[in-house]
C-alpha cells in the first residue's frame, strides 16, 4: 500500500500557537505596523472609516436681541481595502523525513520578514503595492509638499525651521516618531555643536541614544527601505491605521501544481515530486485619515508625514 505525508504527520510542523506568533512577528518586523495605530478587525473586504471634513463655525451676537447663527459639521468616508499578502514554501518530503533540526524554525523567520518587508516597502514607497491601495506616504507627502531635499547641513535639514520636523508640524500635527535608513546612523553620529562636541554620542562606551527632538527613531533592517527614495520619514504615526482582516493563516498542500505568476509555466508538481508546501495568507488594509481641524483648516494641502529626500545622484 502506497504510503504518503498525511495532514496528521505534519501537525507538528505548525502548532496551533505559532499562527498568532508568526502575525506578532510580523508587526514587530514591520515598521509601519509596529509604529502605525491599529483599528478594529475588519468584518468584509473594504470598510469605511468617517473622517472629519468641515468644522463648525461660531458668530458673534448684535447686540442684546440680536441672531445666534446657526452652523454644521460635516464628515467624509475613506476605505480601506483588504488585500491579500501570501507565500508558499515547497518543502521535499525526504527533507522532511531525514532532517534532525525544527524545519518549522527555519521557516518561520524567513516567512516574517518576506511580509514585514512587503507590507513597508508598499505603505512606505508604493513598491508593488496592491491597486486598490491608496498612495505611500512618499507620494502622499511630496503631493503636499512636505518633503525637504538634503543639503550639506544636516542639522538644519532636520531640526531648523525648514527642517523636515518642521514640515509635519506646519501642516497641523505633532510628530510622534521617525522611520529612517539605516545609512543616517553614521550621518547623525557625526553630528558636532558649534563647539565640535558630538550631539548624538554621549560616551565611546555606553550606546548611541537615537532619538530627534524627544522621538523615537527606528532603522528598518527588513530590506524595505530604499534610501535612494528617502533618508528619512517623520510623522504623526497615529494617522496611519491598519485593518487586519484576516491574521496569518496555514495550509499544508500535497497535491498542489505550484505555477509561475508571470509565465504560467509548471514550477512544481508536489504529488509527482513527492513534496509538500506551506501556503501562508494573511489579509490587511490602510489608510491616512488626514483629518480637518482648526489649524488645517486654513491651509491648502497639509499631510501628516514629511520625508527627508536624498540630493539628486544621492544614494544614502
Amino acid at each position: 500500500m502506497p504510503s504518503y505525508i498525511t495532514r496528521e504527520n505534519l501537525a507538528g510542523l505548525i502548532p496551533e500557537p505559532v499562527t498568532r506568533e508568526i502575525f506578532q512577528g510580523v508587526t514587530e518586523q514591520s515598521a509601519v505596523l509596529r509604529y502605525g495605530r491599529k483599528l478594529p478587525n475588519m468584518t468584509a473586504k473594504t470598510q469605511s472609516i468617517n473622517v472629519l471634513d468641515m468644522l463648525p463655525l461660531a458668530y458673534w451676537v448684535d447686540g442684546d436681541t440680536g441672531f445666534k447663527q446657526t452652523s454644521h459639521m460635516a464628515w467624509d468616508k475613506k476605505k480601506l481595502y483588504a488585500e491579500e499578502l501570501a507565500v508558499i514554501i515547497p518543502i521535499p518530503e525526504a527533507v522532511l523525513e531525514d532532517s534532525n533540526y525544527d524545519i518549522w524554525g527555519e521557516v518561520r523567520p524567513r516567512i516574517v520578514e518576506a511580509m514585514g518587508q512587503r507590507i513597508d516597502e508598499a505603505i512606505l514607497f508604493g513598491t508593488n503595492k496592491p491597486a486598490t491601495w491608496r498612495e505611500s506616504i512618499l507620494e502622499t507627502a511630496t503631493d503636499a509638499g512636505t518633503v525637504v531635499t538634503a543639503t550639506a547641513d544636516l542639522y538644519q535639514d532636520i531640526m531648523g525651521v525648514d527642517g523636515v520636523i518642521a514640515r509635519a508640524e506646519e501642516s497641523g500635527y505633532m510628530p510622534t516618531g521617525v522611520m529612517s535608513a539605516v545609512s543616517m546612523r553614521a550621518r547623525l553620529r557625526g553630528l558636532v555643536d558649534q563647539n565640535k562636541q558630538p550631539i548624538f554620542v554621549s560616551g565611546m562606551q555606553g550606546k548611541t541614544p537615537y532619538m530627534l527632538d524627544g522621538m523615537e527613531m527606528s532603522f528598518p533592517m527588513n530590506g524595505a527601505w530604499d534610501d535612494t527614495k528617502a533618508l528619512m520619514i517623520v510623522g504623526d504615526f497615529h494617522q496611519l491605521v491598519y485593518s487586519i482582516r484576516q491574521d496569518v493563516t496555514y495550509k499544508i498542500l500535497t497535491e498542489a501544481t505550484i505555477v509561475d505568476p508571470a509565465t504560467r509555466d509548471v514550477v512544481y508538481s508536489l504529488a509527482q515530486q513527492d513534496m509538500v508546501a506551506l501556503r501562508a495568507v494573511m489579509r490587511l488594509g490602510w489608510e491616512i485619515p488626514n483629518p480637518i481641524s482648526a489649524y488645517r483648516s486654513r491651509l491648502d494641502d497639509y499631510c501628516p508625514f514629511a520625508v527627508y529626500v536624498p540630493a539628486d545622484g544621492e544614494g544614502g
